[in-house]
């Protein structure tokens, strides 16, 4: 069985949980997104980051030309892996493959560290803009720092070998 593990990442976190992923079956092939020559692959693990609510474009751009595919997913965001912004994202991501009628098997997904360049961005902004930083939102960029930690790379493999035992 060809199996592809591909992903985009900007800081580093969504690369770890391809990593991980990997580790749990390390027969596949890993290349970011960049290094694809070719979507003929058995499985296909696609990954990213967060933007908008849906994989960053690079991602995006890819998951819209994956058609007829046994698929699984996975993504990193700066939010709460249990908020509403999170099944968004799920929510968004698998309508995206379902409408290529791909199989989707199943996602992963962990809180990952925001880039310093965004969260700077933010600072800027007024405090009666939406996105402007708060008590709340400064919080969880200061507890999204520490992921993807050790827990949520273990958890990254398990769900790699629980897809594979669901195709099997």
């Amino acid at each position: 069985m060809k199996i592809l593990i591909t992903y985009s990442s900007k800081t580093g976190n969504t690369e770890k949980i391809a990593q991980a992923i990997h580790k749990g079956i390390p027969t596949a092939n890993l290349l970011p997104i960049s290094e694809i020559v070719n979507l003929d692959y058995d499985l296909i693990f696609v990954g990213g980051w967060i933007d908008r609510a849906t994989f960053d474009q690079t991602a995006l751009t890819l998951a819209k030309q994956i058609f007829d595919k046994n698929v699984a997913y996975f993504f990193t965001l700066g939010a709460y892996p249990h908020s509403e912004h999170a099944k968004d994202c799920v929510n968004n991501i698998e309508t995206l493959l379902k409408n290529n009628n791909n199989n989707i098997l199943g996602g992963y997904f962990c809180q990952g560290a925001i880039d310093p360049k965004l969260i700077s961005w933010l600072s800027t902004l007024p405090s009666d803009h939406k996105m402007s930083p708060n008590e709340e939102r400064k919080k969880r960029w200061e507890d999204a720092k520490s992921h993807p930690d050790q827990l949520d790379l273990d958890k990254a493999t398990e769900f790699s070998l629980d897809i594979i035992s669901k195709h099997k």
